[in-house]
């Protein structure tokens, strides 16, 4: 990928973005294990078959383990794993390019994770709202 959007010193930024997330969701002092995967087409499409059974490769898909409400405070919160493809947010990506499009994957996946959704109009436009406004809160930082 260009630009160093997944190289090793592109790292440091998807881990301030995902500590952004959590600190806008008043997360910020809990001890969080969350885990994020950059993968290749094929293994997105084999995930997304397995675990969804969709076809083919998607963008993101989130793997939610604990729900922080229900983890006793003190305790470590699992939170689950984000995975993203970003030969598919490579070709879906406008505008703002590659590191644009897989911020907003990741920030998506997060909010999935944190149990947003976006089966529903009103649920969709939650979600939509919260990532623009942490997007743009994280782009001021």
């Amino acid at each position: 990928m260009g630009e160093g959007v997944l190289e090793n010193g592109g790292a440091d930024r998807w881990v301030a973005l995902a500590e952004h997330v959590l600190d806008d969701a008043g997360l910020g002092r809990a001890p969080i294990e969350l885990t994020v995967h950059f993968v290749d087409e094929p293994e997105m499409a084999e995930l997304n078959r397995d675990h969804l059974g969709g076809d083919g490769p998607t963008d993101v898909l989130a793997f939610p383990v604990d729900d922080p409400g229900e983890v006793p405070e003190g305790l470590p919160v699992l939170l689950g794993d984000v995975v993203i493809c970003p030969a598919v947010a490579t070709r879906q990506a406008i505008g703002g390019g590659l590191e644009a499009e897989l911020s907003l994957l990741l920030v998506h996946g997060i909010l999935h994770l944190l149990g947003y959704d976006h089966a529903e109009p009103d649920e969709r436009s939650a979600m939509q709202e919260t990532e623009r406004r942490v997007l743009d809160g994280f782009s001021r930082s």
